[in-house]
């Protein structure tokens, strides 16, 4: 195997351990906040680039936004909490027009806006790549920043996709996860303040109205949940 052949494969093993180290993450029990740190960290190690950003899509807010939700960089100056529009600058036209977008020079390039931090900063090339989740829908962007001059090519910016394909699929299961939990945790509560209801009805003689009202009351006055309350009544109960 020539040095070319060699460099090539090293390439694509750091990006397949990538893809592991990610696909890992996609049942493991990681919050997503940890989850999108990794994603930066993974992706910067194997790229050997100077930034490494995570932005998602925040269609929560009406018209939805874009928001920087992690990166590997220290600099305050960059994790700054950041919110871009859609189609604003290079990660709004990476998510709109679902395409990878490169370009040599930032400092020159006028889709480019942050012209002044990346002087600062030291940024010179760039990659962005869309997050692109189920039925083909872009959940974000993933941005790679050099501090030399770099060119990407085809393949790095392939390989590159494959990671950020890889990341789209862990942070939809991992919010599924988090979705499931929350749905279970109020289904809980919903059922100890139900048996806490009947507790009180029964033993105050009150109403099913009243009885939820005090629940609510105590808990404000003690400043804990209404299935703290709720389950401190069902234990007294049972003793």
């Amino acid at each position: 195997m020539n040095p070319m052949e060699k460099s090539t494969q090293l390439t694509y093993d750091r990006y397949i351990k990538a893809l592991m180290d990610i696909g890992q993450a996609i049942t493991s029990d990681l919050f997503l906040e940890d989850l999108f740190k990794l994603i930066v960290m993974v992706t910067a190690r194997v790229t050997g680039v100077e930034i490494c950003s995570l932005w998602l899509i925040d269609e929560n807010e009406n018209p939805p936004v874009i928001r920087l939700k992690a990166t590997q960089a220290i600099d305050r100056e960059y994790v700054k909490d950041r919110v871009l529009r859609m189609h604003e600058g290079v990660v709004g036209y990476v998510a709109s027009t679902q395409r990878p977008l490169v370009i040599d020079n930032v400092l020159d390039n006028e889709r480019f806006k942050e012209k002044e931090m990346a002087a600062k900063l030291g940024l010179v090339s760039m990659v962005g790549v869309p997050l692109t989740g189920r039925e083909g829908k872009v959940m974000g962007v993933l941005n790679c920043f050099t501090a030399k001059p770099h060119v990407f090519s085809e393949t790095d910016v392939n390989l590159l996709a494959a990671v950020a394909s890889q990341a789209a699929v862990a942070i939809h299961n991992t919010e599924l996860i988090v979705r499931t939990r929350v749905i279970e945790q109020e289904l809980k509560s919903r059922k100890v303040i139900e048996r806490a209801k009947e507790i009180l009805m029964h033993r105050r003689q009150m109403s099913g109205e009243d009885a939820y009202r005090w629940i609510q009351k105590r808990s404000m006055d003690t400043r804990k949940s209404m299935q703290d309350v709720a389950e401190a009544i069902v234990l007294s109960d049972e003793l």
